[in-house]
């Protein structure tokens, strides 16, 4: 983290009188750890200090790479996130990645008991886990009906009466080996952990406001694209593509014949708007961009063929959102209004950093949206 920052924020805590309860959110990524902290302050959540760090020097890489850093390392990374922002809570909350879990959605009576449904959940949950069903963890969610009203303005063909006699449950799978690992490394501080909760469900809380209508959350990691169809603030449905803001800078990278830092710096100054002494730059990054968004129109149009649902809003979230002409490309493809997340917009912070926090606030969703659920 920026000294500066780190500074700024220390004084700005002198101004407080110490008291709220603490929450600390951590985003373990595949190139970088990122960290919030936030207090409760009356009614207010209230931003204490932030960081990141990048976790391609721990493996000889260099920053913005993707590692699979073994746990020792991890642990060192992120004792040094914690120390740099001056983080003071010792219980934390922890993402789990998406790679790790399966998300999916059943359809059973709806007149059935919570007993029933939970003999009847592992069973189903069967057919669609590739593991054996001793190595995960089972949650699940019922999913709410929509309101008649709603779905008169907004389905796109009427609705079978037989829908009202099904409920969608929301399964949700969780490898216990990943639990098991994340434990290690906050025991491995010396801290408690708090919950677990998977990063897409910790990225809706950050982002989302009271949005009604059907949303596509598109998170752009570094080395997957994650896409959730979300509707009264649960999700309808998940996917994920094996493609991220890291294959961009290694296309960069090799085509240019260039560093992956150099590439990486190039990627951030000029994104899709290209550079003036390299005129291929924008090419080589709208190939991929072309990839993602053409999965993403598949994706689109399975769930409207599915759901008779139109989706009215993309939000734009993750490192990678914030690549310059990407939300101008995005509002070209989807028809529908596009915005960039503003997490930050959730918490209390000084008026100066209202900018640097908008600019960055989609690398740090998932944090935030950990320490939003923990001061809840």
């Amino acid at each position: 983290m920026n000294n500066l920052l780190k500074n700024l924020f220390s004084s700005f805590n002198k101004l407080k009188d110490g008291s709220g309860d603490s929450a600390i959110g951590v985003d373990i990524g595949s190139s970088a750890i990122k960290i919030v902290e936030i207090k409760k302050r009356g009614n207010k959540a209230v931003l204490e200090t932030y960081g990141a760090i990048a976790l391609g020097p721990y493996a000889d890489l260099e920053a913005g790479q993707v590692t699979n850093l073994p746990v020792e390392k991890v642990i060192l990374a992120l004792k040094e996130v914690l120390r740099q922002s001056d983080a003071s809570g010792n219980s934390l909350a922890l993402s789990i990645p998406v790679q790790s879990s399966l998300i999916f959605t059943i359809e059973l009576p709806a007149k059935l008991g919570e007993e029933q449904i939970a003999s009847i959940i592992p069973i189903e949950a069967r057919k669609y886990i590739p593991v054996p069903i001793t190595e995960v963890s089972i949650d699940y969610f019922k999913i709410p009906k929509k309101e008649s009203s709603f779905e008169e303005m907004n389905a796109v063909t009427d609705v079978p009466k037989k829908e009202e006699e099904k409920m969608n449950v929301l399964v949700v799978t969780t490898q216990n080996d990943a639990v098991a690992r994340y434990r290690s490394i906050v025991s491995g501080c010396n801290l408690k952990v708090s919950f677990f909760e998977i990063e897409i469900f910790s990225s809706i809380r950050s982002n989302f406001e009271h949005e009604l209508s059907p949303v596509l959350l598109i998170d752009f990691g570094a080395l997957h694209t994650k896409l959730s169809m979300v509707e009264f603030g649960m999700v309808q449905s998940h996917h994920t593509i094996n493609r991220g803001g890291s294959s961009i800078s290694d296309s960069i990278s090799k085509s240019l014949s260039i560093s992956f830092s150099e590439a990486e710096k190039m990627k951030k100054n000029f994104g899709l708007f290209g550079s003036p002494t390299e005129k291929s730059l924008a090419d080589i990054i709208k190939v991929h961009i072309d990839y993602i968004f053409s999965e993403t129109n598949n994706v689109l149009l399975e769930y409207e063929k599915k759901n008779k649902r139109i989706i009215s809003k993309v939000i734009l979230t993750g490192g990678g959102s914030l690549l310059k002409g990407l939300k101008e490309m995005a509002i070209n493809n989807f028809q529908a209004e596009v915005e960039i997340g503003n997490p930050f917009s959730k918490v209390t912070a000084p008026a100066f950093l209202e900018k640097v926090l908008l600019a960055m606030g989609p690398e740090f969703a998932v944090a935030l949206g950990l320490a939003l659920r923990k001061l809840q």
